[in-house]
């Protein structure tokens, strides 16, 4: 049995396309993209970097509510965005807001979704995606179903969905890739693999040498990828892809990545649980540098076109910050009237006791 766990373990090598100084170590893996199509991968990276930087600064003025930084993550998040189509579904978990924002999502909304507001979750027409899901593990099922469903439908689409590695402890994780397996739909399942769930290491959640070998128990198909290379995880999700709506069932897709920053803006503090070498290890394979090597290299990339879109950045955030201060506050009777058609007697009671406060 050992011998057996080891040869499954063994065929889950890690996929690169990248290696850290930017270098094409895997040429016939080597993306179909067009230097338009990196330019724009690589605006996207830079933007959501900034986009972290800033979300983190409103959260500390006390302009934003729950936030979990992205920083280190962009290549996992925005590789396997870039390979899905606009009528994909995207289901995310509460870090995968960048992800919702290239899909459509107005960047003032994912403000409000932050501050608890019912009008950043009110997606509007044509975002196909589910509000980032707080509770571990159970965008997994909710794929699964939306993936059938497409697959019902006769619908040439894929729903996307994402949850770290601590998740895949949760039995939300295998019942998700389980019923996608047994009915072939046409889902992708992404692992992202930080190496900590809050505090707790990726050897205390499992005894299993990669994440990405527990899809075999699943029947699908399971890769592990460097998830720093932003062009092999975009290679990997795109093939996904297309075995999905080819009728070739799901994928679990694990990206070996890392979050700069703490857990979450809620008080988490990386630096009781990692250490500075670890830290110092993983930043030198920030994917944004690696990628800006490769493009530089090939005459794409300038730092003059990296200000532009740093800038933009800044102004477009300013904005959208600003009109989600113009929005209306949430009163405890909007929540009443979101929540029922019919308010029960016990609420009506409160209703009209919130809405004589609220008048005055």
């Amino acid at each position: 049995m050992k011998r057996t766990i080891e040869n499954i373990e063994n065929q889950f090598e890690t996929f690169q396309i990248l290696n850290e100084n930017g270098e094409i170590v895997n040429q016939d893996a080597m993306p179909d993209l067009s230097d338009e199509e990196l330019k724009e991968l690589m605006f996207r990276m830079v933007y959501t970097r900034i986009l972290d930087q800033r979300s983190i600064a409103l959260n500390r003025q006390g302009r934003l509510g729950f936030y979990a930084p992205t920083a280190g993550q962009e290549a996992s998040q925005l590789g396997t965005h870039y390979a899905l189509e606009k009528e994909d579904f995207v289901v995310p978990a509460y870090r995968d807001v960048p992800q919702l924002i290239w899909h459509g999502l107005p960047l003032y909304q994912a403000f409000l979704f932050s501050r608890g507001h019912f009008h950043g979750n009110q997606f509007p027409e044509g975002v196909n995606a589910l509000s980032p899901q707080i509770i571990i593990g159970a965008q997994y099922t909710q794929a699964a179903g939306i993936a059938l469903g497409m697959k019902k439908r006769g619908k040439k689409n894929v729903a996307i969905t994402y949850t770290g590695d601590g998740g895949t402890s949760q039995g939300d994780f295998y019942e998700g890739m389980n019923f996608a397996g047994a009915y072939g739909a046409p889902a992708i399942f992404v692992v992202q693999n930080n190496r900590f769930a809050i505090s707790v290491p990726v050897e205390k959640q499992t005894a299993a040498k990669t994440l990405a070998q527990k899809a075999v128990a699943a029947g699908i198909d399971g890769i592990q990828v460097d998830g720093m290379d932003v062009l092999a995880v975009y290679a990997a999700t795109k093939q996904a892809r297309e075995r999905a709506v080819n009728g070739e069932g799901p994928t679990l897709i694990e990206t070996l990545t890392y979050r700069y920053g703490p857990h979450t803006m809620a008080g988490d503090d990386p630096t009781r649980y990692r250490s500075e070498d670890l830290d110092n290890e993983w930043e030198k394979k920030d994917p944004l540098v690696r990628f800006r090597k490769f493009l530089e290299g090939k005459g794409l990339w300038s730092e003059e076109e990296e200000n532009k879109v740093i800038e933009q950045a800044k102004e477009e955030i300013k904005e959208a910050i600003k009109k989600a201060d113009e929005q209306p506050k949430q009163k405890v009777t909007d929540l009443m009237e979101n929540m029922y058609e019919t308010l029960p007697a016990h609420l009506q009671e409160q209703y009209d006791e919130y809405k004589a406060k609220e008048s005055k």
